[in-house]
């Protein structure tokens, strides 16, 4: 039997170490793909599900709009509402610095955002547009449908919340928007 050159052996055991990465971090942070859906609320229950009141004024205000699309999408409504808190404070009309648009922050198909290129052309192409993503209610609607359709991809909430925030940052956003969660959660 032939035995293996190291060179040969160093592939493999990136992979072995990278795997037992992942596995680590995920049952770390509390949330793998066994326990994805600890941020949902069964539908039945969500139409009774409030905010958390210790919630700022300015996140407040949009609680009707957040239980109703928390119903459609099946978010805990305390997740939306620290999305919003770590997004725009609450505040309706924000415009980054990188042309992100609204309560939730969201790319628009039009402005800055459809400079940014991938590669098979501008990034956002298949976004609303600024005017649109500027009403509230529709901004709340279309930044939660995308992060239940990005933690269900990623299969979990911190992937998920990873790939909604801002590019570059790793798992910074995550563990921000995380953090504050778990905190009006009481957990």
């Amino acid at each position: 039997m032939d035995k293996m050159h190291p060179k040969q052996a160093i592939f493999p055991a990136i992979c072995v170490a990278a795997l037992l990465l992942f596995f680590l971090s995920q049952s770390v942070y509390g949330f793998s793909r066994s326990s994805a859906s600890n941020y949902l609320i069964p539908k039945q229950s969500l139409s009774l599900h409030t905010i958390n009141p210790s919630y700022s004024q300015e996140i407040r205000e949009w609680e009707s709009i957040i239980r109703s699309v928390s119903a459609d999408t099946g978010l805990d409504p305390d997740l939306i509402s620290a999305v919003i808190m770590i997004e725009s404070a609450g505040q309706p009309d924000v415009i980054s610095s990188s042309g992100a648009v609204g309560l939730m922050q969201v790319m628009p198909s039009d402005g800055k955002a459809a400079t940014f290129q991938c590669i098979n052309g501008p990034c956002f192409h298949d976004r609303p547009s600024t005017s649109e993503l500027m009403r509230p209610e529709y901004n709340i609607f279309f930044g939660s449908a995308l992060l239940s359709s990005l933690i269900a991809d990623h299969g979990s909430l911190r992937e998920g919340l990873r790939a909604y925030g801002p590019m570059d940052v790793g798992y910074a956003y995550a563990e921000k928007v995380l953090a504050l969660y778990l905190r009006y959660q009481g957990k």
